[in-house]
């Protein structure tokens, strides 16, 4: 399997104090190369190895629109504000760039040396312009003539005259010219815009072969067609490229003033934001690269090296042809009757006993059904739900407009600084506020993460709360492809506990009693994640059994990583199951001989965070919506909620224990971040997604004899 070096920069392992550490954005390119690792993996299905090549370019654009731009920022501060940084930021920035430029070349050597010749092997050809028979041209050109020239924008560039403005991840095709009657004149240079986005990126060709796939992308459309466009000069050769602009709002640390109107202000900005990558086809002359600079104003670390195409989440739409072989067989989700079933009564059944969700493998449904049942029930009198991310046809926010006209009293808290979903939580929150329900907004400063749902019904014996707890997001449409865990309670230990929290989001006024149950941000997170630790390593210290394993998507915050290397030192046996950033060092000696950690990357991401403490044998397992970052457990409102159902409890540990044996996708994270496989004692292939599967489905199955 095709590997390259990853080893980071020295500073990059070692913080100020000694502390082994890998930089969060280090360890971040690190993740992105596991997603390009499953493009390389020929046991991915064809088709599926195409999204993974997707999925690695749509993470990469997201990183360098927030987190370069944002180490780009730090370049610009003032040397007294650099003096308080752990890093310098110009060194991130050259590694960051030397990492990258090696991933794209390895991700260019995956396309074209193993994905096209096995599409060809399937009888599916994408094709370039110089590929085309008689047939294929005259649909191309009749093609662009009807579809694109409108689109196209053509421009010659002058280096001290025009400056034309790049659309934030437009695709351009840049020009070398030649004037045909002055050959000695000196080259000229101009700019096309690619229209892939009005248009199809793929588009199909007539073929006569029967059974063959004929294919071109609408870059290669462009370039057979340009010389129409530039009469008198003849075309040397054209090169793609593209620009990304800073996308970060920088309102996340606002504390005055009216936030709503600042995001909405600064929204209409982020189309025009300055420059964080330049990336270009690595085939590109110098000579013309050092025009471009010039022209669009761009430093040296602006730019980036890619292959021939950019925009390559773009293969998320390459078709399928019906040729389900060359995807992952289906895996059906499974309906949970128990709570689906209309003749159960739902709040009845959350009466019994609490209920687990496990999702994408089991039906979100249920999670449904809760509120559309609570909007309509007589009994129900209060809904409350936190939003974060959800789908634009919302059937869960549906409900709580049906609820208004039901007359229930239905409040929801709305985070309109969820990344890249602000705009979509303002539109929802003036939605629902016209139809009748009480709309809270962020708070400035801080994060409203926390994933909770709370229903008041007046029963016989009195008011009743049910919750439903999740490690994710509101979203019927994630629910498909994230694995998380969601959890119906009636334990009034837990559902006063996410009352007082809502009271909180919806007055700001501090809770007067402290949460015994729950560990929250701006409360008790931090503190009581340490409390557990802690134990273990007095635990350890007393030559007692102690261990952590923790689930989680990342961890970069310095004193929690400090405190699990003070617990290994003790000692303590901690696992962890990683998703993305990892600034834990796992096996360096002196601080961390007794944590291991892996990362599983496959068909579902990995969203749940499952936190377990040995705790004397008692087992103290918690589930949360806060990975170990320094903005989840300071500056956001989170939740960590315990399990005290040992049936759940069972299923829990069950689930992460075929994790942890994982030995098909899961993957060591060490300081060599070379994302080898993880090897575990025997040799039957456990892959955990598929495993998981099934034995939720068993599970189902003997709860519903």
């Amino acid at each position: 399997m095709t590997t390259i070096d990853l080893k980071p920069l020295k500073e990059f392992l070692e913080t100020k104090d000694g502390l082994p550490y890998i930089h969060r954005d280090i360890s971040w390119l690190s993740f992105n190369y596991r997603v390009l690792q499953e493009a390389m993996d020929s046991s991915v299905p064809l088709l599926d190895r195409l999204k993974f090549l997707a999925i690695y370019s749509s993470n990469l654009d997201e990183y360098f629109k927030v987190r370069m731009a944002y180490h780009r920022h730090l370049v610009r501060v003032s040397k007294s504000t650099k003096q308080e940084l752990e890093y310098d930021p110009k060194s991130a920035i050259k590694e960051i760039r030397r990492i990258v430029n090696l991933q794209q070349e390895v991700f260019s050597k995956v396309f074209d040396q193993m994905i096209i010749p096995e599409l060809k092997d399937q009888k599916i050809f994408l094709l370039r312009r110089l590929d085309l028979n008689d047939e294929q041209q005259i649909f191309v050109e009749a093609y662009f003539k009807d579809n694109m020239l409108p689109y196209v924008q053509p421009v010659l560039l002058h280096q001290k005259r025009i400056r034309p403005f790049l659309n934030n991840a437009a695709l351009y095709l840049t020009l070398w010219l030649k004037p045909i009657e002055n050959p000695n004149a000196p080259d000229e240079y101009a700019l096309v815009k690619m229209p892939s986005d009005q248009l199809p990126r793929f588009i199909h060709l007539p073929t006569s072969a029967p059974g063959r796939q004929d294919m071109i992308m609408l870059d290669d459309i462009v370039r057979h067609s340009v010389s129409w466009m530039f009469p008198g000069y003849a075309i040397e050769d054209t090169y793609s490229i593209k620009l990304t602009r800073d996308a970060e709002l920088y309102i996340d640390d606002e504390f005055s003033g009216d936030l709503l109107q600042k995001i909405r202000s600064s929204l209409t900005k982020r189309q025009v934001g300055s420059t964080s990558r330049f990336v270009y086809d690595r085939d590109m002359p110098l000579a013309m690269l050092d025009v471009l600079k010039e022209v669009f104003g761009l430093e040296k670390y602006d730019t980036l090296r890619e292959g021939r195409y950019h925009n390559n989440f773009d293969f998320f739409k390459f078709p399928d042809f019906g040729l389900n072989h060359l995807k992952n067989p289906e895996l059906p989700t499974l309906a949970c009757k128990l709570l689906e079933n209309e003749e159960n009564d739902l709040f009845a059944k959350i009466t019994e006993k609490d209920r687990l969700l496990n999702f994408p493998y089991q039906s979100y449904d249920a999670v449904i059904r809760f509120f559309e049942d609570a909007a309509k029930d007589p009994l129900v009198t209060h809904i409350k739900i936190t939003q974060y991310r959800v789908a634009k046809k919302s059937q869960i926010l549906q409900a709580l407009m049906d609820a208004v006209e039901n007359g229930k009293q239905v409040s929801i808290f709305i985070e309109v600084k969820a990344r890249f979903d602000e705009e979509a939580n303002l539109s929802w929150g003036e939605k629902l506020k016209k139809a009748g329900v009480h709309v809270h907004y962020s708070f400035p400063g801080v994060k409203v993460h926390a994933k909770l749902g709370l229903v008041r019904r007046m029963e016989k014996d009195g008011p009743a709360l049910y919750s439903y707890l999740s490690t994710g997001n509101f979203h019927e449409d994630t629910a498909k492809v994230y694995s998380d865990f969601g959890f119906f309670t009636k334990d009034i230990r837990l559902t006063s506990e996410v009352a007082r929290i809502f009271t909180f989001l919806e007055t700001v006024k501090m809770p007067q009693q402290e949460f015994k149950h729950f560990m929250v941000g701006q409360f008790n997170l931090r503190s009581g994640i340490e409390k557990l630790i802690d134990y273990e390593i007095a635990q350890a210290k007393k030559g007692k059994p102690a261990n952590i394993i923790i689930k989680i998507n990342s961890i970069q915050d310095r004193p929690m990583v400090q405190k699990l290397y003070e617990a290994s030192r003790a000692g303590v046996k901690i696992q962890m199951i990683v998703r993305g950033i990892c600034s834990v060092v796992p096996g360096i000696k002196g601080y961390s001989e007794n944590i291991k950690a892996i990362s599983i990357v496959d068909r579902y991401l990995e969203h749940a965070r499952v936190f377990i403490f040995h705790h004397g044998g008692e087992q103290k397992v918690y589930l949360s919506s806060a990975d170990w970052m320094t903005r989840n457990l300071s500056f956001r409102v989170e939740t960590a909620f315990p399990i005290y159902d040992p049936e759940v409890k069972r299923d829990i540990l069950d689930y992460i224990n075929i994790q942890l044996s994982d030995n098909v996708k899961a993957r060591v994270l060490d300081k060599h971040l070379l994302n080898e496989r993880n090897k575990v004692a025997g040799d039957f292939p456990c892959r955990s997604q598929i495993d998981t599967y099934y034995m939720v489905k068993r599970k189902m199955e003997e709860s519903e004899k």
